[in-house]
């Protein structure tokens, strides 16, 4: 168990002491992207924004499709074409630097797949009915079903290469090697990655899921609001509170534009570290 100092000095205190990877001068100006509770106590927070954007520094950048595969066509209709554009821009860009780099998972849960863990607890045992389907944690039509969408799939040698896997848990991350880590973060860290661009199913589930995930792993995460969709009605309050929490939050032409004209590609290690599970930077 790791325990805290004995002492647990006040914020003033604390600040007396150097620290080493934090610039103390900008530390004490105050926050553009925090707002306080009106007459609240204490002045607790309201809300958060991202204190960053991509343009702020070069990055190394993946893009991850969850779960964008053909039994959810019908809910990715409407973000298709920005999903098109976002897989062919990042493609483009990948092919010139070696910072940049696509994931794509498909869920995978199956009645016959010898999990059950809580999810099966939350979803509950009804709704299995294959003429009426209602339970959510379950692939209904077959293989076929668990295919990427054939209008962005992953060229053969990019399954090849193993950035396309069969995911089981709401969260990208939650796949796991013959080691027991991370199947995603191990890809990413790799290659050096410190950006994740999410898109694709579900916006209040996976898509919040790995958003969560990739922020606690030390990933800067962007979700894209217009290439995200779900089959609930909680869209909109999945991205405000991914936007106020780990996210930043912003439409595919906002990331298609930097990956076209802003990218830099940043040198591996100089972010985002890789020996600690939260990705704290090394030195």
């Amino acid at each position: 168990m790791n325990n805290i100092d004995d002492k647990i000095r006040t914020l003033e205190e604390a600040l007396l002491e150097p620290r080493k990877h934090r610039d103390m001068d900008l530390a004490l100006k105050p926050m553009d992207n925090y707002k306080c509770t009106p007459g609240g106590p204490n002045k607790q927070p309201l809300s958060f924004s991202a204190s960053w954007n991509l343009k702020d520094r070069p990055r190394r950048i993946a893009l991850l499709l969850d779960d964008c595969q053909e039994e959810y066509r019908p809910y990715a209709v409407g973000i298709l074409p920005n999903l098109t554009k976002l897989v062919d821009t990042f493609r483009t860009v990948q092919s010139e630097s070696d910072g940049v780099c696509i994931m794509w998972s498909a869920w995978s849960r199956t009645f016959d797949d010898g999990i059950s863990n809580a999810m099966d607890r939350w979803y509950g045992p009804k709704g299995l009915r294959p003429e009426d389907p209602e339970n959510a944690v379950y692939i209904f039509n077959g293989l076929p079903g668990l295919k990427p969408l054939s209008d962005i799939a992953p060229t053969e040698k990019e399954v090849a290469d193993g950035w396309f896997y069969h995911g089981k848990h709401l969260d990208m991350f939650w796949n796991f090697d013959e080691n027991g880590n991370s199947y995603l973060d191990e890809k990413l860290k790799a290659n050096g990655i410190d950006t994740i661009v999410i898109i694709g199913l579900w916006t209040d589930e996976c898509i919040l899921s790995t958003a969560y995930a990739g922020n606690s792993r030390g990933y800067d995460v962007v979700v894209v609001s217009d290439a995200v969709a779900t089959a609930t009605a909680n869209h909109e309050i999945a991205l405000k509170v991914a936007g106020s929490t780990v996210a930043n939050v912003l439409q595919s032409k906002e990331v298609i534009q930097y990956m076209k004209n802003d990218f830099v590609t940043g040198e591996q290690g100089a972010v985002k570290g890789t020996s600690h599970p939260d990705g704290r930077k090394e030195g």
